[in-house]
């Protein structure tokens, strides 16, 4: 599937950060003592599995920071699937820019790769119903844009991108400020005509409050499937809804057959499996070891 670029900006501080992270004030250890700086490679990125890509350009974007000499090709893009053993990308430049930003760009590419190809199978269970596939905010704290863009490129809607783009009045909202009705009039009142105003229901007499409360969008959160059938029957397409909390790969199909919207999925950005990927190197032809005199 064609997937959309994502812009250098959302991830070249990171980047910077998370190789800091990794060599410290005293750099790499081992492949400083080890390789020459003149020393130059070629590698190739590989996946170990199948599954579908994301994050290609960014872990390709970490070398050129530790060295501009490093040049990459890739050979595929962000939503596309790919078999086991198959070249991502190549590689080339001095060895030791390569040795020393491997597991940063590694694990970021398996990471948004995981989460990708999680989506993308968990959304294959949702065929011939009406139900879309969405994430949720439960990412990792400075990944997000990174996280949804995988979502996105495993087909799935990324939700709202934070706090500040939608009101979702949930559980805490409401204990608060004293009930559905009295939140959404507030809501209403606080925020621009353009802003969507999603309300988050646990039982159907609080799904009938935010019907009348006039609700954009209502979350339908923790319901089994008899309920949310009954939620749907109650609603009769007056607005969108929303079916989230505990769903899992056994148990999306028949949330999906309820006849809701949209499924969010907090799963597929805080427990998905990450991708095996892997940076494979071509020998050396000065490889071996000498013998001094």
């Amino acid at each position: 599937m064609a997937a959309p670029v994502l812009p250098p900006l959302f991830y070249e501080e990171l980047l910077r950060r998370a190789l800091a992270e990794d060599l410290g004030t005293a750099g790499d250890l081992t492949t400083d003592s080890v390789i020459p700086a003149t020393a130059q490679a070629r590698a190739r990125i590989v996946a170990r599995a199948a599954g579908r890509i994301a994050g290609l350009a960014p872990a390709l974007a970490v070398f050129p920071l530790l060295s501009p000499a490093v040049g990459s090709e890739a050979l595929v893009s962000d939503g596309d699937d790919v078999a086991a053993g198959a070249t991502l990308a190549t590689l080339a430049g001095p060895a030791r820019a390569l040795l020393t930003g491997e597991r940063t760009a590694l694990n970021l590419l398996g990471r948004l790769s995981g989460i990708a190809t999680a989506a993308r199978d968990l959304g294959a269970q949702l065929a011939g119903t009406r139900a879309r596939l969405a994430g949720t905010r439960k990412t990792t704290p400075g990944l997000r844009a990174l996280e949804k863009h995988a979502l996105v490129c495993g087909g799935a809607t990324p939700h709202r991108a934070g706090l500040h783009d939608a009101v979702l009045i949930k559980d805490n909202h409401l204990a608060v400020a004293g009930g559905v009705g009295e939140a959404v009039r507030r809501a209403r009142a606080g925020v621009g005509h353009l802003v969507k105003i999603e309300v988050e229901v646990d039982d159907l007499d609080q799904l009938r409050e935010a019907l009348a409360a006039g609700a954009d969008v209502i979350l339908l959160d923790n319901m089994l499937p008899a309920l949310l059938r009954e939620a749907v029957a109650i609603a009769g397409g007056r607005v969108p809804l929303e079916a989230s909390g505990g769903v899992r790969p056994e148990t999306i199909r028949a949330i999906a057959e309820s006849g809701v919207d949209l499924i969010s999925v907090g799963w597929l950005t805080h427990s998905a499996p990450a991708l095996d990927v892997a940076l494979d190197f071509e020998p050396s032809p000065a490889a071996g070891v000498e013998s001094g005199a």
